[in-house]
């Protein structure tokens, strides 16, 4: 059986890749067209989910990274990873995480976050991925726990009235914290 992802390739997002990594994302969670995969977050927020100031903050910062995923030249996936803490050693930040709809449910996801996981350990010694996910997205969490991702009992605030990260269809979402030992760590 041939393997689903073994054709991906994997870069650094460059200031040329801001664009497309903006539609990207917002094809996976806003509007109609995220309706195709199951990352939607359509039903929780309408408005934006990122733009090129922001995506284009992550490729210029010295302490993260935009991770992109490739398949035959077409990007299918991309993850952010920014170091932001040591306890006892250095942890990273994970998200700004999307497949293309179209792709979803083909192993790109967990190729993606393997190599995600790889690059923190190599780039920077993390023991650990930190992750903020919209506590209703349950089907979401649950597949992060699949992977070894475990809930830190930490809730953060929803930023409401900051349309950077959309417009709310309901007034009680927060995020739940998640966190897993990075590869090679005991867990």
């Amino acid at each position: 059986m041939t393997d689903p992802v073994s054709d991906l390739t994997f870069r650094d997002a460059t200031a040329d890749d801001v664009s497309a990594v903006v539609d990207l994302v917002e094809s996976a969670y806003r509007g109609e067209s995220s309706r195709a995969g199951w990352t939607t977050e359509a039903d929780l927020l309408r408005g934006r989910r990122t733009d090129t100031a922001g995506i284009a903050a992550v490729v210029a910062s010295p302490a993260s990274f935009l991770l992109l995923a490739h398949r035959e030249d077409v990007l299918v996936g991309c993850c952010e990873l920014r170091r932001t803490a040591d306890e006892p050693g250095p942890v990273a930040y994970f998200g700004t995480f999307a497949v293309s709809p179209a792709a979803q449910g083909g192993g790109i996801g967990r190729a993606l976050l393997a190599r995600a996981d790889a690059e923190a350990v190599t780039r920077w010694g993390s023991g650990a991925l930190e992750m903020t996910v919209i506590a209703q997205r349950t089907d979401l969490i649950a597949w992060y726990e699949r992977l070894g991702f475990r809930g830190t009992g930490e809730r953060r605030p929803f930023p409401y009235g900051d349309e950077r990260f959309g417009i709310p269809q309901r007034d009680d979402l927060e995020f739940v914290v998640l966190r897993r030992p990075t590869a090679g760590t005991p867990r």
